[in-house]
């Protein structure tokens, strides 16, 4: 008897025919949406997560693409992989911006040899200079361009899927003119449609009608980001700058600082909106941004009743699962050898990453690196960010700036894009004392000694559990003072520390470059559950974000000015550092370091070499026991 939770697999089935077959036999259909980590474990445990949510029977999966092509070869790996030895039908995603069409060209082979037949063609986000964009020499401006030009070169083998924006983009919010190119990338081959993410299910399904007025048929597919805990949910809708009716946020508020119980409710909310849109007649499959996590999809899906909820794994027409790679279509032979794989360590780690709450998370979690992989940098226009945080021309300037995010007066910083949170205030007077004396203060903690996890504050996790923490702070410091601050440091034994600057001189005591737990939780029932942590691979795949959000920065402020000028110099020269006390029953010994340091010259002009102390980026003091990148160097690949 067939499966009836996916549908049958044909040999080369473009996506427009899986979504043409589900609405034919009215039969709803689903796919997920995966991204490169940032770590070769990550990827590696990515192929684990994908292998596992194989069984949940997705129509396809597409896999991103950065902005420029940044994480081109990871992608490209990832979609071959994923036909080849997974047997899972793969769009790859392909932006235009920045890109030569040779590169493009390097891409589509990419794919074709990986017996990839699907593209979603994106025009993606250009580079963030205040000049006006122009496509590089040989490239394409928009998504229109792309499609075109896949089907020129690769005719029908490519089925070519585009996106559409039923509550506009940041940089366009005129719907009649959106519809108006949604109908030239059909019009240029486009088969068919997928959303951004959105929350409001009435607003899409107007949108879907106005669709169809314009005389566009193909199938729509909605983008669905299930909800894992209230600050992803907040930032995720921060960053697409969605509407969200006041139901969801009524439904999620109260139990916000409750894991378990915004994962319960979130599903609940989000199933009710699929199957609004379901019931509505008009889709027939929902395509879900899965962030690389399993549970919360899972538990939408069960919700909606597209997954068997008693874990029985889906039918196969092997003892093995079928490769979709290019010529392997039809293979029907393979060793035994092959037959069976470890499965222990996944099977007991399955749900060890659902409850991303920290700065870090796991590098080792496939959902590590989740805001590179989507190219969240910079928020907003040049215009929008120099009106926000105005044209500071001294350290001063710039360390106001941080006084009032601080105190609540400054909604965002370019390192933080929500307001501070609650928790900062029990060491709110020391931060601002830090960031008037010189020192940018970019994350911080207080310790926490087993309160309860239903805490307003610092709980999280089920109930009747308790939650520790260990003091942290990470902050830039100038090259003044970097000396003086590690010095203190390691003559305290509690406390550990990574410094490093934009060109990857890095220094430790770490013991070790595993990971220390910085915030970790017993509940009933339970292992020790430790979210967040701090290690050398993540610390070094941060820092490269770190550094680009100051430079992109910089880039809102004109080549020549000030502004620019003094941006950039913190970034070629100071260091990034996090200070964690491992002695988690106080808080204050952290701070007792930086007693009777300040920076210098923090009123001169951005141009006076005084705020530097007189270092240039090439003068850096010499550094004792550095070692450069990670892991003797070997990580500026891997991270890059």
């Amino acid at each position: 008897m067939a499966n009836p939770w996916i549908l049958d697999r044909k040999s080369k089935m473009h996506i427009k025919d899986k979504l043409a077959e589900a609405e034919r036999t009215k039969r709803h259909v689903f796919s997920f949406e995966f991204f490169p980590p940032k770590t070769e474990q990550g990827v590696i445990n990515l192929y684990d997560r994908m292998y596992n949510m194989h069984d949940f029977g997705p129509a396809f999966i597409d896999v991103t693409w950065g902005a420029g092509g940044s994480r081109s070869q990871i992608t490209c790996e990832i979609v071959h992989k994923a036909q080849t030895f997974f047997g899972l039908e793969t769009c790859m995603h392909l932006t235009c911006t920045d890109m030569p069409s040779s590169k493009i060209d390097e891409a589509l082979e990419a794919a074709h040899t990986a017996g990839c037949t699907n593209i979603l063609a994106l025009r993606g986000d250009p580079p963030r200079e205040e000049e006006k964009w122009q496509a590089v020499e040989g490239g394409f401006r928009y998504a229109r361009d792309l499609v075109k030009y896949i089907k020129q070169r690769y005719g029908n083998w490519f089925d070519i899927g585009v996106a559409g924006y039923p509550e506009g983009l940041e940089d366009n919010q005129d719907q009649d003119l959106l519809m108006e190119h949604l109908k030239e990338k059909i019009d240029a081959g486009g088969t068919f449609i997928v959303t951004q993410m959105f929350y409001d299910a009435d607003n899409f399904l107007l949108w879907v009608d106005k669709v169809r007025a314009a005389g566009i048929n193909v199938p729509i597919v909605p983008g669905i980001m299930p909800i894992q805990t209230w600050d992803s949910f907040k930032r995720r809708v921060g960053h697409m700058n969605v509407h969200v009716p006041q139901k969801i946020i009524n439904g999620l508020e109260p139990i916000r600082n409750d894991d378990a119980q915004v994962q319960e409710v979130g599903k609940d909310l989000i199933a009710e909106m699929c199957q609004k849109i379901l019931d509505s007649g008009k889709i027939f499959a929902l395509h879900f941004y899965t962030m690389n996590l399993a549970k919360s999809t899972r538990l939408v899906l069960e919700e909606l009743g597209l997954v068997p909820k008693d874990g029985t794994p889906s039918n196969r027409a092997l003892p093995w699962r079928q490769s979709l790679g290019l010529n392997r279509r039809e293979e029907d032979v393979r060793p035994i050898f092959w037959k069976n794989r470890n499965k222990s360590y996944v099977a007991r780690t399955q749900d060890w990453d659902e409850f991303p709450n920290g700065r870090w998370g796991d590098s080792r979690s496939p959902a590590f690196g989740e805001l590179d992989a989507y190219d969240v940098g910079l928020k907003g226009t040049n215009e929008q960010n120099i009106k926000l945080w105005g044209k500071p021309e001294t350290l001063r300037d710039v360390a106001n700036l941080f006084i009032r995010f601080l105190e609540g007066k400054l909604k965002s910083l370019p390192w933080s894009e929500s307001p501070i949170t609650s928790e900062a205030l029990a060491i709110q007077s020391e931060l601002v004392d830090l960031n008037r004396r010189g020192f940018l203060t970019i994350t911080s903690q207080p310790s926490v000694n087993g309160v309860k996890s239903n805490h307003p504050i610092h709980g999280w996790g089920p109930q009747g559990g308790y939650v520790y923490q260990k003091a942290y702070v990470e902050l830039l410091v100038s090259p003044q003072l970097i000396e003086e601050l590690i010095g203190r440091i390691e003559k305290n034994p509690n406390i550990t520390y990574y410094a490093v600057t934009q060109d990857n001189h890095l220094r430790t005591n770490a013991p070790t470059d595993g990971p220390n737990a910085i915030t970790w939780g017993v509940f009933p029932g339970k292992e020790i559950v430790q979210p967040t942590i701090v290690e050398t691979v993540s610390f070094l795949a941060w820092k490269d974000e770190a550094f680009k959000l100051g430079t992109d920065w910089a880039k809102c402020h004109s080549a020549m000015s000030p502004s620019r000028h003094l941006i950039d110099s913190i970034m070629d020269t100071w260091y990034l550092i996090n200070i964690v006390d491992n002695d988690f029953h106080q808080t204050l010994d952290i701070f007792k370091l930086f007693e009777g340091l300040e920076v210098k010259n923090m009123d001169e002009p951005a141009s006076a070499e005084t705020i530097m102390n007189g270092h240039q980026p090439d003068a850096r003091p010499p550094v004792n026991g550095e070692h450069k990148a990670a892991v003797n160097g070997s990580s500026n690949k891997d991270l890059n």
